[in-house]
């Protein structure tokens, strides 16, 4: 699967394709493809595991929304160079690494934009914390 799944819906995924497959056969599966290397686990704000499927050599970083919970993946060359040059200058060699930015999508932007103003929440901005 494309994108950013939980189990449960991993799990409703593989049991439309094999209707008589076990939560804890899809649950041991993902776990076995996290271990290879093949599927990464996140957490993002709401604390809940994602898993994505890894593509070789290609990193990404995320954009959160706290109001809806979209995430939206992105690469940017600068970014990774800035980082590469801040480790070394502190002479730091970078193993692994993520960059989450959590905000507000368009979308929500957009209705919020259009509704009376909720007071700030946690962090300083608007909108739902998931």
């Amino acid at each position: 699967m494309k994108g950013h799944v939980n189990l449960d819906e991993l799990y409703r995924q593989a049991a439309r394709v094999n209707p008589r497959i076990g939560y804890t056969t899809v649950y041991r599966t993902l776990k076995l493809l996290t271990e290879c290397g093949m599927a990464v686990e996140r957490k993002f704000a709401d604390g809940q595991a994602r898993y994505e499927n890894v593509d070789q050599g290609e990193h990404h970083d995320h954009l959160i929304c706290l109001s809806c919970g979209k995430i939206l993946e992105f690469t940017d060359d600068r970014i990774e160079k800035m980082q590469e040059e801040i480790a070394a200058r502190h002479h730091f060699a970078i193993k692994d690494h993520r960059l989450e930015i959590y905000g507000a999508c368009a979308d929500c932007l957009k209705k919020e934009k259009n509704s009376p103003s909720p007071p700030l929440g946690k962090g300083g901005y608007r909108g739902i914390c998931r």
